[in-house]
C-alpha cells in the first residue's frame, strides 16, 4: 500500500499545482481586412431591428443568450464560449466585420450565409448586425 502512496501523492500535487495556472486568453477572431470597410446597406430602422430580433431569437439565443451575453443554454458545452454581443470589444468592430463573421462562422459558430442557399439571407444578416448594435452595454 505504501508503494502507491508516493506516486498518487505526487500526481495530486502536480494536478493541483497546474490547476492554478491561468489559461491563455482566447485567440481573437479577426475578419479579413477587406471585410472591415464593407458598409451596411440596411439602415438601422425599427423595421430592421424588429425583423432581426425575431431572427436572433430563433437562431442566435440558444448560444448567445436572451440578452446577447454569450450565456445561452448551448454555450455551456462550447469552448471557446460564444461572443458577448454586449461587450465594448465587440462593438469596436465594424458592421462589415460582424457581417463577415455571421456569414462565414468559425468552429461551433454556424456560417449563416455559406453555401448555395444561405440559411439567413444577406439582407437579414445585415439586419442582425443592426440588432446586435442595440445590445451594446446591456
Amino acid at each position: 500500500m505504501k508503494q502507491f502512496f508516493l506516486p498518487i501523492s505526487l500526481g495530486l500535487f502536480i494536478v493541483s499545482t497546474f490547476s492554478f495556472i491561468e489559461k491563455p486568453l482566447q485567440e481573437r477572431w479577426e475578419a479579413p481586412e477587406e471585410a472591415k470597410t464593407v458598409k451596411n446597406p440596411n439602415t438601422s430602422s425599427k423595421k430592421s431591428i424588429k425583423n432581426a430580433e425575431s431572427i436572433y431569437k430563433m437562431r442566435c439565443v440558444i448560444c448567445h443568450g436572451e440578452t446577447g451575453k454569450g450565456d445561452g443554454l448551448g454555450s455551456r458545452a462550447l469552448n471557446p464560449k460564444p461572443a458577448d454581443h454586449t461587450s465594448e470589444e465587440l462593438h469596436t468592430q465594424s458592421d462589415g466585420e460582424l457581417f463577415w463573421k455571421i456569414t462565414n462562422g468559425k468552429g461551433a459558430m454556424v456560417g449563416w450565409g455559406k453555401g448555395a442557399k444561405p440559411i439567413i439571407s444577406e439582407s437579414d444578416r445585415w439586419d442582425v448586425v443592426n440588432y446586435i448594435r442595440t445590445l451594446r452595454g446591456k
